[in-house]
């Protein structure tokens, strides 16, 4: 998510950096709105930062025409049509791509697909957002849409593991585009304030789809995967026309306007005061390869796929650890670690993540939430579905249906809490209080692992998680966007996105690296049958139709799942207390009518004038406590 904030030293020239921005408007003459405090120090001054990217001058002016009432409810109706396709797809697609691998007779590499899934999201987030920037967000939405239906269209044809794994790749660089790029057009259309509650309506449509989502997994059925991957390719796109032709109506109503074409003028005359960089393609494409941070992403992207992918191929019937096509990969991804970090801070133009907006409690700590919030979830619920329907006995219409109440509960939740926060303008606290639920949550998940007992325990468990979510998941991405600028604005919201994947990655990779390493050795432990065990691992849904609930091979079936379950979930408890503690480190700043963070003061690239209120209790706190420990 570049936005372009630039530094004032030469080393750090960053375009992603630039907050003391010129004005570009006659109206606007003063580039900087300074206090009129006159006990503040000029180097400490807040400032006002305008807008100076010409693609970022023209979203403001596009987002302007729709400012009644009537045009906001068409925007956030259309946003409602696109999260309706893509989470009833999400939602269903997970489990039909846990038959698809149970057909190929490898289920235990779903973690992989989800590891490389995850992976391909991570590095396409940052070259979305920088795009976005650079080209506009209607053309990259479409760009992503197209990625997403070719992607679903090679997965419905697959006939391997292979094939699907490599549709997955282009389905979720759209997937994610689709997201970044719809949150990053709600969030041109709204005041920080508004902020929550605008991104919350894409999730709305989970209000609809946890009850229908099992009846259409059911009515398609499990042996019929291919075609309830593959009609969401033309399904999808359908859903997107809407918000398309209001993205366009609004460009041709911004073309009318004086503010367009005054900014038209200017980026003429830039032009042709810079006539060989705008004429010159190959200028251009090498701008756009430093711009995108081609080296740093593929080092990022080899890295983690080169270490997270062979955890979860490792293990199984036959541990293969000491073989070279395990052993290569883990080496080369530690070794392009060092690389790619010295590379970020001393050769890269544009970082993924400038050190300089990093470094700040506020941000570090909400990328940390973001990391660890989808590594949790990961290590909780990645075959939760498969337990569910081995190790609880719930059909297929019932466990679609409990593996996605979570997401209901917090979507129920969301709008009574995104318009709560419109008058109560602050987040902190009720993201402490989100990460204290899912700690209580993955405890109640401990517990209830299998059996028929467990259907109400897992439930329970999952709406706590799914009212958690709701406090602090989107969030964080708000809590980000209301420290900095509107340049800077895609950069934070894409390395929360980021961080996101990377917890999926590293969540699914050592959730699989359990599951592989555990799993076939405790199925052979209780069933002792080797060939039992074999068919129990490998196609378990074709398994549990030979051998029903109550019957001894079911019953040690069951046991080797609730000991496996037990270590992924206890995993996921421990990390509950730093995804706690973190959120302690938040910056919290009031709120505004904004559309990003105005005021900073002179030099800072990240608001720290935000009156902290819980931050001041504990530093009171701890000055007490020091207090009485020197006077004892």
């Amino acid at each position: 998510m570049s936005s372009k904030i630039e530094t004032e030293t030469a080393k750090k020239s960053d375009e992603s950096n630039e907050v003391n921005s010129t004005s570009h408007d006659a109206k606007k003459s003063d580039e900087f709105s300074v206090s009129n405090d006159a006990e503040k120090d000029s180097d400490e001054a807040e400032v006002k930062v305008e807008t100076k990217s010409v693609t970022l001058r023209k979203t403001e002016i596009i987002a302007a025409q729709y400012n009644t009432v009537y045009h906001k409810i068409v925007i956030l109706f259309s946003a409602f049509l696109v999260g309706y396709g893509y989470g009833l797809d999400s939602q269903i697609r997970s489990v039909f791509t846990s038959y698809a691998t149970s057909s190929y007779s490898t289920h235990p590499l779903l973690s992989t697909v989800n590891v490389i899934e995850a992976v391909v999201a991570a590095a396409t987030q940052p070259a979305y957002a920088r795009l976005s920037d650079v080209f506009g967000r209607l053309q990259l939405f479409i760009v992503s849409i197209l990625f997403y239906s070719v992607g679903t269209i090679i997965q419905s044809q697959s006939y391997d593991v292979q094939r699907y794994a490599g549709g997955s790749v282009l389905y979720y660089i759209g997937y994610t585009g689709v997201i970044l790029v719809l949150l990053l057009i709600l969030s041109d259309f709204s005041s920080l304030k508004w902020r929550l509650f605008y991104t919350f309506v894409p999730t709305f449509p989970f209000i609809i789809n946890t009850w229908i989502s099992g009846n259409v997994t059911a009515a398609v059925g499990g042996n019929n995967w291919s075609w309830g991957v593959g009609m969401w390719a033309f399904i999808f796109p359908l859903s997107c026309v809407p918000m398309l032709c209001c993205m366009l109506h609004m460009r041709w109503l911004a073309g009318k306007t004086d503010e367009w074409k005054q900014l038209m003028e200017e980026n003429r005359i830039e032009k042709r005061r810079f006539s060989v960089a705008a004429t010159d393609y190959y200028n251009f494409a090498v701008h756009l390869f430093w711009k995108l941070d081609v080296i740093g992403l593929l080092l990022l992207v080899t890295s983690l796929g080169c270490l997270l992918v062979p955890l979860t191929l490792a293990g199984g019937e036959v541990q293969i650890w000491r073989q070279g096509k395990i052993i290569g990969p883990l080496v080369l991804g530690f070794v392009l670690i060092p690389i790619f970090v010295v590379f970020e801070h001393k050769f890269a133009k544009y970082p993924i993540a400038p050190f300089d907006l990093v470094k700040d409690r506020g941000v570090w700590s909400a990328l940390l939430i973001s990391f660890l919030y989808d590594f949790i979830f990961y290590m909780a619920c990645d075959y939760l579905y498969t337990v569910l329907i081995i190790a609880v006995n719930e059909s297929t219409e019932s466990a679609t249906r409990i593996d996605t109440i979570g997401s209901f509960v917090g979507v129920v939740a969301s709008p009574f809490f995104g318009l709560f926060i419109v008058k109560f303008k602050r987040l902190k606290g009720f993201m402490i209080f989100g990460c204290t639920l899912w700690l209580v949550a993955c405890g109640m998940l401990l517990r209830y692992r299998s059996g028929e007992e467990s259907h109400s325990g897992i439930i329970g468990a999952l709406c706590v998680m799914g009212l958690g979510t709701c406090f602090f998941s989107y969030p964080i991405n708000v809590s980000l966007q209301s420290v900095t600028t509107h340049e800077n604005m895609a950069n934070v919201s894409c390395l929360v996105y980021t961080t996101y994947r990377i917890g999926a990655a590293v969540g699914s990779s050592v959730s699989g690296a359990i599951w592989t390493q555990t799993l076939y050795n405790k199925l052979l432990e209780y069933m002792g049958d080797a060939t039992l065990a074999a068919s129990a691992y490998d196609s378990p849904y074709e398994f549990i139709l030979i051998y029903t609930w109550g019957t001894p091979e079911r019953d040690a079936m069951v046991e080797a799942y609730r000991y496996v379950q037990k270590l992924e979930t206890l995993v996921a408890v421990v990390f509950c207390a730093p995804l706690l503690i973190a959120t302690f480190f938040l910056r919290d700043p009031k709120l505004t009518d904004e559309q990003a963070q105005t005021k900073l003061r002179r030099g800072e690239l990240v608001f720290r004038a935000d009156d902290d209120v819980i931050q001041v209790w504990f530093d009171k706190l701890w000055n007490k406590v020091v207090f009485k420990l020197k006077s004892s």
